[in-house]
């Protein structure tokens, strides 16, 4: 783990997003630059296929409802 230094404007974009997103400002900034990094290495894809891509490769837990059970 380290420090990464942004702009003073981006941390405030970050701050935001991550308030209507309900992510941490950190969860948030590494949410951008893991589709940024995914969008660089795949240019034809759109973030909607990026994110489908996503969670398809995750893996698979147990419905909520199911654990509760």
């Amino acid at each position: 783990m380290g420090i990464v230094k942004i702009d003073d404007h981006l941390h405030a974009e970050v701050r935001r997003a991550s308030t209507v997103m309900c992510r941490s400002i950190n969860a948030q900034a590494e949410f951008w630059m893991k589709i940024g990094m995914l969008a660089e290495a795949n240019p034809t894809l759109s973030f909607s296929d990026i994110v489908k891509a996503e969670l398809a490769a995750a893996v698979d837990l147990p419905p909520a409802h199911a654990a509760a059970a």
